[in-house]
């Protein structure tokens, strides 16, 4: 700690320890002291990953929770030795604390000005940095007061107090043990990104340090009044409670966003990184005075389409059967179709026509994604053509890609893929296929086996093992089904198991409910399977360019 300046970076995470995490660090530090710390042993506190930034402080990636809470505790200390009559012991101990917490005179080595602490805290959005410097500055907290760094260190404070009046020669003991015997492992490094990776391979506890958290510094600094400030740290609490409610990241946005940006300037290359991306010409994107309107519009927007929250004041609104395609859609092994999404969004969110052409471009995308996963289920297949149909979209408003549908291969292409990664967007397509699935099917959902998959349980005559192997997992004795209705059918007989079935919602188990035989047999597979792959097929061929 001595010599050295610690910066707390603006994009780093507000101070959020409490004083249950202060009293767990306290109680562990005085079991220490009066048991380990007697037999030489050491208590270790952590890492701190910081790097040396431009003006040669050491700028903090991880630790910063546990440097500040310490910072506390030593100032804690240092205000009780103030107190207390200076004799040798009180002078030796403030002469070791002091240099922890301030520059110190080389010649006298004491503190002569509280005002050149070794820490400094510029969280963007953090109204509570001066509260923490006047801490350690002044050694006062008010009473009133409800910022943690306030509450953590009258906390401190009272235990200082407490234990000296109860132990005072113990106390002192406490003071050296901490000075000694408590040991940070300090990992320094000469650039930010080895910092961030170090920072990411140890962190396994806490949240790892988010791009958007240094797109957020970034913003405000670019901020040049007060007044500016204020608003960008209400918008972004705002964006983030947006994030919570819609079960997406703020990384996730900015990372749809960069798929906006590209289109517009026609670039269809390789995609980078989500922070070299946005780092170029030195953050140059990010000073667009469009970017924060953008982004809170797109985050409502993938609010509205994940939950059913409907932004206020929009105008365009999303229908039940543009929530069905999105249900399958969230259903598809990779996130891919959201990019060309959002760019659909971005061009059209002001259009009267919203929803007529969000449900012709969701149609698109499944038919297109879904067929090309079964010809070439790897990323890398698809990738091309969502950069180029992201520009199209937005210059156009069609996904314009082109994919040749044999039907024949198709279809055994298909049967082959009923259990993939793709079967269960394949099985819940199907079940909204039926003209009577009006309501939305339970993201939770289940797929059951009509004949079931411990066939062996029950009395199924005429089936052998080979049998099983070649039928049980067609797509024609799969089906979509509540979950709650999944578990009381069990294994039962098919005849059983229509009763079970007629309470659901889902219109293909309806159906099913309602079948003439009360046996389930390799035939009735068979024209199942046959009847899935035309209704699919002919989905595909209506909707593919």
């Amino acid at each position: 700690m001595q010599n050295r300046k610690f910066i707390i970076p603006d994009y780093q995470r507000p101070y959020k320890w409490n004083i249950e995490k202060c009293e767990t660090l306290w109680n562990d530090i005085e079991d220490f002291s009066q048991t380990d710390a007697k037999i030489g042993s050491d208590y270790f506190l952590g890492t701190i990953v910081s790097y040396l930034n431009e003006e040669r402080y050491h700028e903090i990636i991880d630790g910063q929770q546990r440097i500040t809470s310490f910072m506390l505790l030593l100032r804690a200390f240092y205000s009780k030795l103030e107190s207390m009559i200076e004799d040798d012991d009180v002078i030796g101990l403030k002469n070791q604390l002091a240099p922890c917490i301030w520059d110190i005179n080389p010649i006298s080595q004491r503190v002569s000005n509280k005002n050149k602490i070794h820490i400094q805290s510029l969280v963007a959005t953090e109204e509570d940095n001066d509260t923490f410097h006047r801490i350690l500055e002044t050694g006062n907290a008010s009473e009133l007061a409800f910022d943690n760094y306030s509450l953590n260190y009258l906390f401190f404070k009272k235990k200082c107090d407490e234990y000296a009046t109860k132990l005072p020669m113990q106390w002192k003991e406490l003071c050296v043990t901490i000075l000694q015997k408590c040991i940070i492992l300090p990992i320094e490094c000469d650039a930010q990104d080895t910092a961030l990776t170090i920072f990411s391979t140890l962190n396994d506890r806490g949240l790892p340090l988010a791009d958007s958290d240094i797109f957020k510094a970034q913003i405000y600094r670019n901020c040049e009044t007060e007044i500016e400030r204020r608003e960008f740290t209400s918008i972004w609490k705002e964006l983030t409670q947006i994030c919570k409610q819609g079960q997406l990241s703020i990384d996730d946005v900015f990372r749809y966003y960069t798929h906006v940006l590209r289109a517009r300037s026609n670039d269809k290359s390789k995609e980078v990184g989500l922070r070299k991306f946005y780092a170029e010409e030195k953050y140059k994107r990010l000073k667009s005075s469009n970017l924060i309107p953008e982004i809170m519009s797109l985050a409502n927007f993938w609010r509205y389409a994940n939950t059913g929250i409907e932004p206020e004041d929009s105008l365009y609104t999303i229908s039940q059967e543009a929530f069905k395609y999105l249900h399958c859609l969230n259903c598809y092994p990779n996130e891919f179709w959201k990019y060309a999404t959002t760019v659909f969004f971005m061009r059209n969110q002001n259009s009267e026509k919203f929803d007529i052409t969000f449900i012709r471009i969701l149609k698109n995308l499944i038919s297109f994604l879904f067929a090309k996963f079964i010809e070439a289920p790897t990323v890398n297949a698809i990738k091309d053509d969502i950069y180029a149909s992201c520009i199209s979209i937005n210059n156009q408003n069609d996904l314009q890609v082109r994919f040749t549908l044999n039907k024949d291969v198709f279809e055994t292409q298909l049967s082959a893929y009923s259990s993939s990664k793709i079967s269960r967007a394949l099985l819940l397509l199907d079940a909204y296929l039926h003209s009577d699935q009006t309501e939305l099917i339970a993201n939770n959902f289940d797929i059951e086996h009509i004949f079931p998959k411990k066939w062996q349980e029950a009395n199924y005559n005429g089936w052998s093992v080979e049998d099983a192997a070649s039928f049980l997992d067609k797509f024609g004795n799969k089906v979509v089904i509540e979950k709650k209705l999944n578990i009381q059918a069990g294994n039962g007989y098919f005849g059983s198991k229509k009763k079970r079935y007629a309470g659901s919602k889902i219109a293909n188990l309806i159906d099913l409910s309602n079948y003439h035989k009360n046996d389930w047999l390799k035939d009735d597979i068979e024209i199942r399977e046959n009847e899935f792959r035309e209704r699919i097929i002919n989905f595909f061929k209506e909707n593919i360019n």
